[in-house]
């Protein structure tokens, strides 16, 4: 968990991106964790991205690539650090239990220039939603007492076809796949942020032929 605080001496800069490992037991609640904070509350925290997950398995490979020496859980910014999950084993809509917490998957996480500005790495922002490597959120259904080192089960998939690593490459990746950008935005769970970005895309490549004919009938 992590509480914002100003970073940084030549050009400051406020966030909730550091944070620290917790071996006592936190209320987990519906818009974030106890004691957890973010300081950018338009497009972090809120009932939609109440925990950031990141995978554990991905870490020996940034270790590699970025060649950081204290690379340690909690370094991508992320509330719960999961072992033995991915974005190909999670899909949007999943209901997981934690102890006695009931959370739902919401989106993707789409990394922002904070995690770039953390590690001096101009692009890591960029190699994160490149690689598919992003992690994602949980809404919280149910607030509960959430430890390090509880079992996370999954409860419930309504979704199994879109994985969030199926959501990253709609997203990021095909981006001129209107159908798939459709069936993604339908999905009852996607978050209203991704739901927005992605009509909005649909609504951007509609050519103007097919414009005419769905706003009705050609005059004669």
């Amino acid at each position: 968990m992590g509480r914002p605080q100003t970073l940084g001496t030549e050009k400051p800069w406020v966030s909730g991106f550091l944070k620290k490992s917790v071996s006592d037991p936190l209320w987990l609640r519906s818009t974030n964790l106890e004691g957890d904070g973010q300081a950018d509350l338009e497009h972090h925290g809120g009932p939609h991205k109440a925990v950031c997950v990141y995978p554990a398995d991905h870490y020996p490979e940034w270790q590699t690539t970025l060649q950081i020496p204290d690379l340690t859980w909690g370094s991508f910014g992320e509330n719960f650090t999961i072992a033995d999950l991915t974005e190909s084993d999670v899909c949007i809509g999943d209901v997981w239990s934690v102890g006695p917490a009931t959370v739902e998957v919401s989106q993707p996480r789409q990394p922002c220039w904070k995690l770039a500005r953390r590690w001096d790495i101009k692009t890591l922002a960029l190699q994160v939603q490149q690689t598919g490597r992003t992690g994602w959120y949980f809404r919280v259904l149910v607030e509960g007492i959430v430890q390090q080192g509880m079992k996370i089960t999954l409860v419930e998939r309504p979704e199994p076809q879109w994985t969030v690593a199926e959501a990253n490459r709609i997203m990021h990746h095909d981006k001129h796949d209107r159908d798939a950008a459709a069936r993604l935005a339908a999905v009852s769970t996607l978050s209203p942020s991704w739901k927005t970005t992605l009509q909005n895309r649909i609504e951007k490549n509609i050519q103007p032929d097919e414009q005419k004919r769905l706003g009705g009938h050609e005059e004669t």
